[in-house]
This record gives structure tokens, C-alpha cells and sequence, in this order.
């Protein structure tokens, strides 16, 4: 007895120890498997993505494609050679010269003072109500001593017709002063000299040195400005840049001429709202041509001044005006 009792625990202690080693087995060969699974889910979850990269590509390279078909379809126009736009531009200035051979500045003036005081009242005006208002003016003030030492409110009210006239009688007043105290009374001749002066800028510079010096300069105004783009001269905004731009395509000799050619047609025959396409001497060299009326006759009703019979600006125009059919514009309160 003594020596079997000790045999049945041992049998049961190993069979325990068989039946534990059997459940470790079995749950490591679980987490082999729940291993084996996340694997095989994790190495199928790049093939599930897949496709929707391959779409993201697609899609990449189809916005590229489309960007690049739309520079292609937005891509500026070649450029005119350089040559062709001077002889272009230069024919159109010839043909405008023909059109207009009593072109001039459609200011009054007598003398330098009275055309650097003109030029700065023209300023958000008509030259025609400039023309009107200035003969009282200098018959009061005929000196830039005598404008300088004038009294504002009565100025002013000689001023009022054109606007704007208490910034007019501070600037007229004040270029004056500075003509009468640095120049000696007279109108300098330079550029740098001129738009020292009050109210003076590079457009009224240019008006007085090409006029009443005989010095070449372009008058960049608003009409100038419209007419050299429309016909594609250049594309600059600035009157500066357009200045320098337009000045490249003519001798220096014609830049005042040309101006006054320019001016011309853009206020009697290309105006801003409704070009005269149709009356339009120049239409076959105009890059422009059809954005105003082009029926001849209904064209001609839209011309202003002489081309359409009309008094013009000057209340005493040059001969040749008076001679190519023009009309002196009537005095201030005459109608």
C-alpha cells in the first residue's frame, strides 16, 4: 500500500500538465491564425485602394491636360512685326494728313502765357467753353504779373463756366506768380522748366512747347489715348508709356502734327461711344473697324464740326480752317 498510493497523483498531475500544454497549443495556434488573417487583410487593403489612386492619377492628368488645352487656346496672337506696325502707323498718319491739312490746337492763344493758361483750364472741359471764357480773363489779366497779383474771388467767377474753378484760379494764380517770380514773366521753353509750374503737367508741356515753341512733343489727351489703341499702336495705359510707346513709330519732326491729326479725327469722326466706322477715311487700315456704325449714311450723321457742318472749337480759327469750309464757334452767351 504504502508504495502504490503515490502513482494515481502523479498520472493525474501529468495528465493536467498535458491537457494545459494542449490549451496553450491551441491558443497560440489561434493567434497564429488571427495573425495570419490581419496579414492577409492588411496586404488585401492596398489592392482595395488601388483603384481609387489609379482614379486620383486619372484625374491629375486630365485637369493638367485640360489647363494645358486651355493656355494653348488663350495664347496672345503673334505680335505684328515691328516694320509693318511703323509703316501702318505711319500711313495712317499720311492719310489723316490729307483728311485734316488745316489741322491745329483748338485752343485761342496769342502767345505762350495765354496758351499754358488755356491748356490748364481745358482740363475736364470742352475746349470750345475754354475759348469762351478766356477772352475776358486776359482781357482783365493780359500779364502773368497782372494774373499774379489778381484777386481769387474775381477770378474765379470769370472761371466759373469751364468747372472746377477755384482749383483753375489756384493753379492759373499760382503759374502765374511762379512765371513772374522765377522766369522773369516769361513762358520757359523747356520741358523740366514747364512742369514746374503749377497745374502743369507733361500733356500741357508737350501743347505748349509744339505750339507755341515749335518744339516736337505728343499730346497724350483722352482722344489720343483711345485712337492709338483702338488702331493698335500699342496697348499701354499709361500716357507716359503710350508718349514713349508712339513716339518710337514716327520722327521726332511729326510727333506735333501727328498729335493734332489724332485729336482731330477722334473728335469728329472716331468718338468714344460711337465710331463713324462707315464715314471713316481710314476704315481699311483700322483694326478697329465695325465697332461703331458702318452704313455710310447713318455713319454721316454722326460726324461733328466741319465734317458734319458744325461751328468748331475756336472762336478764332487759323485760315486754312476757315478756308477747308470750318465754322468760328460762336462767343459765350451768343446761342
Amino acid at each position: 500500500m504504502t508504495d502504490s498510493t503515490p502513482v494515481k497523483p502523479t498520472a493525474k498531475k501529468a495528465a493536467k500538465k498535458a491537457t494545459a500544454t494542449k490549451k496553450k497549443t491551441t491558443a497560440t495556434a489561434r493567434k497564429v491564425t488571427a495573425t495570419t488573417k490581419k496579414a492577409t487583410t492588411s496586404k488585401a487593403a492596398p489592392s482595395k485602394a488601388a483603384p481609387k489612386k489609379t482614379a486620383a492619377v486619372k484625374k491629375t492628368a486630365g485637369v493638367k491636360k485640360t489647363a494645358a488645352a486651355k493656355r494653348v487656346a488663350k495664347k496672345a496672337p503673334v505680335a505684328e512685326p515691328s516694320t509693318a506696325l511703323v509703316r501702318r502707323a505711319r500711313r495712317i498718319n499720311r492719310e489723316l494728313a490729307d483728311v485734316y491739312p488745316y489741322a491745329h490746337p483748338e485752343l485761342d492763344f496769342e502767345n505762350p502765357f495765354q496758351l499754358v493758361v488755356a491748356t490748364v483750364l481745358s482740363a475736364q472741359t470742352t475746349d470750345l467753353r475754354v475759348n469762351q471764357t478766356t477772352p475776358a480773363l486776359f482781357a482783365k489779366y493780359p500779364t502773368p504779373e497782372d494774373l499774379a497779383a489778381a484777386n481769387p474771388e474775381e477770378v474765379e467767377e470769370i472761371l466759373r463756366p469751364t468747372g472746377f474753378f477755384r482749383a483753375k484760379t489756384k493753379s492759373v494764380i499760382g503759374l502765374s506768380k511762379a512765371l513772374a517770380e522765377e522766369f522773369g514773366g516769361e513762358v520757359p521753353g523747356r520741358l523740366e522748366d514747364l512742369v514746374r509750374l503749377p497745374g502743369v503737367g507733361r500733356k500741357t508741356a508737350f501743347v505748349v512747347l509744339g505750339n507755341a515753341f515749335g518744339r516736337p512733343g505728343i499730346t497724350v489727351d483722352t482722344h489720343f489715348q483711345r485712337l492709338v489703341r483702338r488702331w493698335e499702336w500699342t496697348d499701354e495705359t499709361e500716357p507716359d508709356k503710350i508718349e514713349a510707346a508712339v513716339g518710337a513709330l514716327f520722327p521726332k519732326s511729326e510727333w506735333t502734327m501727328l498729335s493734332h491729326h489724332v485729336i482731330f479725327h477722334g473728335r469728329r469722326i472716331c468718338h468714344a461711344r460711337k465710331p463713324a466706322c462707315g464715314a471713316c477715311p481710314i476704315a481699311p487700315l483700322c483694326p478697329a473697324y465695325g465697332e461703331g456704325e458702318t452704313d455710310p449714311e447713318k455713319a454721316r450723321k454722326l460726324l461733328k464740326y466741319e465734317k458734319g457742318g458744325y461751328p468748331g472749337q475756336r472762336l478764332n480759327p487759323p485760315q486754312a480752317y476757315l478756308d477747308a469750309g470750318g465754322v468760328p464757334a460762336p462767343p459765350l452767351g451768343a446761342g
